[in-house]
């Protein structure tokens, strides 16, 4: 059936509510035609009817020829064009899957296959489950209807058909299909073709492709940082801005996709909503790859701009990726999948672009998955392990703290890095359960190297952004100091500055309620994010961390350098301590030092130490030095 627009959409909803009065109160027989017809001629002649019936398709089965002419001639008078018909009952289902029709008039009784088994068929095939069936039958017998009914008949008409209550009960199953179509297949917020309804038109498209041999492209559309918006708003809220992406893709599409001709003239594409934060382009036609690009980076721009809820204007960006079939697939499925893999690595190259698939994207998306499986099991198989990397004193070169870093120690491909799998593991959400690992275990060591009376310094721990949303961290935190029997000075937690700006309000009652706990508080990588000074000087934190990308060219890049000092100055007024990452060489040092910088830490005085190793370190057995190893460390 033709799209439904919200006229239409408004009137079918009136006319459903009256037509399950009338199938479930009226009589199917003839000599009630009268009265259906006295309840349904009201607005009979309305354009969205008359329009509803000219696109809808109708079939007849009947063994009996005539039968069907003469349903055929009433259905023409009534305004409906388009049919398909059978007198052989034993093609009936073939032709139903290849046809798809809107309704099926379907005789009772008929040799070689009754209607009954037709029906039966029917429902218990899920493509033609839910197609509407009004039974043609001879019989007014109440068992023959009860039969019917039980297997999933729609509605009755009584042979000889009556045309007037033929039209006027096919008209009115019409509407109530098409009002249940209308829940099924699009989006209840967005008004949208739902995922359910988006599969069929790429399917269509795929077999459209297959005949003309032509080319289309599905493009996944995800909101970065939606979620914040729902969490900072509310989900009404969230609706309304989702609502409003919605009409801006509708009309960039409409701009985008006129430039586009091939030779059946001008793209229609087709914005579904998928779900939560999701849409999906359809764009049949394209003529060629390169026609694919203005319309992705139209949807990219259309987000762009800032939308205003509830007094404030929110801004949001778009990731987007591109599949193009049949190059990249000819199932609606894959198609979809791999405009995903394409949509992720935009979003992890920042947001705000769009990407084309290629199979190494795929390939890596699969490797993820994989690895995604053996990280959760990791967790419960003891495969995690914890390093220590020393934090220096620049004033003296002592020890001051070390830094807690997560390795997995994987089964058969060895010892790995983090950035081997945290990218994975914050894209899935394991990060949370990965970084209370990580926390209770360094606040339990630490307890562990108390008790065994060593010198144990202030471990600081990472903290993700996905793990510091959650509503219970702060308990979280207190849990694991007081499950490990460890004093709250030991710890101290580093937080990036991105984590902390998302929803500034919301971090400030956090971090004091971390603070009150006793914990170190440290902003990490301070420079690569964005910070408001205004909030930065309300956060109650300890330490600031100058990141590696500024002190590695300290001593050889000007603009590094005065960067570098400026942190340093601002720190000191704000009344923070500063620790500097990533120091390698001596010439780093000296000028970190120059400049009043408390702490670092880099390869320059120690890599990260496996547990025993550093164990070592703090019992006083390994040699101090400055160079490849970190000096003796006393507790902080």
């Amino acid at each position: 059936m033709r799209d439904i627009s919200e006229r239409d959409y408004r009137m079918i909803r009136m006319k459903a509510v009256e037509t399950q009065e009338i199938l479930l109160h009226t009589p199917a027989r003839s000599d009630g035609a009268d009265t259906v017809s006295r309840l349904l001629t009201e607005d009979a002649s309305a354009a969205p009817e008359a329009e509803q019936a000219a696109e809808s398709l109708i079939m007849m089965i009947d063994d009996e020829p005539i039968n069907i002419e003469v349903l055929q001639t009433f259905l023409r008078d009534a305004g409906y064009k388009k049919f398909v018909s059978t007198a052989n009952p034993l093609e009936a289902i073939d032709l139903i899957a290849q046809h798809r029709p809107d309704v099926v008039l379907l005789d009772t009784v008929m040799p070689q296959m009754s209607g009954f088994e037709i029906l039966k068929r029917m429902r218990n095939d899920d493509a033609q489950r839910h197609v509407p069936v009004i039974f043609l039958t001879p019989s007014t017998d109440s068992n023959t209807k009860l039969k019917a009914l039980e297997l999933g008949a729609t509605d009755f008409l009584a042979k000889p058909v009556d045309s007037s209550e033929l039209a006027l009960r096919l008209r009115n199953t019409l509407s109530a299909k098409a009002y249940r179509d209308r829940l099924a297949n699009y989006d209840a917020v967005t008004g949208l073709p739902n995922r359910r309804c988006l599969m069929d038109r790429i399917e269509r498209a795929l077999r459209d492709t297959a005949h003309a041999g032509a080319m289309g492209a599905v493009m996944q559309l995800n909101l970065d940082r939606f979620k914040q918006v729902n969490e900072a708003l509310g989900l009404n809220i969230g609706d309304s801005v989702l609502k409003a992406v919605a009409m801006r893709l509708e009309l960039a599409l409409r701009g985008s996709a006129t430039a586009i001709l091939d030779a059946s003239g001008p793209v229609q594409p087709v914005l579904a909503r998928l779900g939560g934060d999701e849409f999906t382009v359809l764009v049949a036609g394209i003529g060629k790859v390169e026609n694919a690009t203005p319309i992705a980076q139209s949807l990219v721009n259309a987000i762009a701009g800032p939308f205003r809820a509830a007094g404030e204007e929110v801004y949001l960006t778009a990731s987007v990726g591109v599949a193009v079939f049949p190059d990249d697939g000819m199932e609606a499925g894959t198609l979809i999948n791999n405009a995903g893999v394409a949509m992720r690595q935009a979003k992890e190259q920042g947001g705000n672009e769009f990407k084309f698939y290629s199979r190494e994207q795929n390939a890596k998306s699969l490797h993820w998955l994989s690895l995604e499986g053996e990280l959760r099991r990791a967790l419960d198989r003891d495969e995690l392990r914890l390093f220590y990397q020393p934090k220096v004193r620049v004033a003296n070169g002592r020890g001051s703290g070390a830094e807690a870093l997560v390795r997995w120690q994987h089964p058969e491909r060895g010892l790995l890095g983090p950035g081997e799998f945290i990218p994975m593991a914050e894209e899935t959400g394991l990060v949370v359960p990965l970084g209370e690992w990580v926390l209770r275990t360094a606040c339990t060591q630490s307890a562990d190297w108390i008790r065994a009376g060593l010198l144990v310094p202030r471990i600081s721990v990472n903290v993700a952004a996905p793990q510091f949303r959650t509503q219970r961290f702060p308990q979280t935190v207190s849990a694991a100091l007081e499950d490990a029997d460890l004093d709250p000075r030991y710890l101290c937690l580093e937080l990036t500055e991105s984590a902390m700006m998302e929803d500034a309000t919301r971090s400030i009652r956090a971090l004091q309620e971390l603070k009150e706990i006793g914990t170190r508080l440290s902003i990490d990588d301070f420079g690569t994010g964005y910070s408001s000074l205004s909030y930065l000087k309300r956060f109650p934190l300890n330490e600031l961390k100058i990141d590696r990308s500024f002190v590695m060219a300290v001593d050889t890049d000007a603009d590094n350098a005065a960067i570098v000092i400026a942190i340093i100055a601002m720190a000191r007024g704000l009344g923070l301590a500063v620790c500097a990452e990533g120091v390698e060489t001596r010439s780093q040092l000296a000028l970190l030092k120059r400049h009043d910088c408390d702490e670092c830490q880099g390869f320059l005085f120690s890599k990260p130490l496996p547990t025993e190793a550093f164990a070592k370190l703090l019992g006083g057995a390994a040699p101090a030095a400055m160079d490849g190893q970190a000096a003796a460390i006393p507790s902080a």
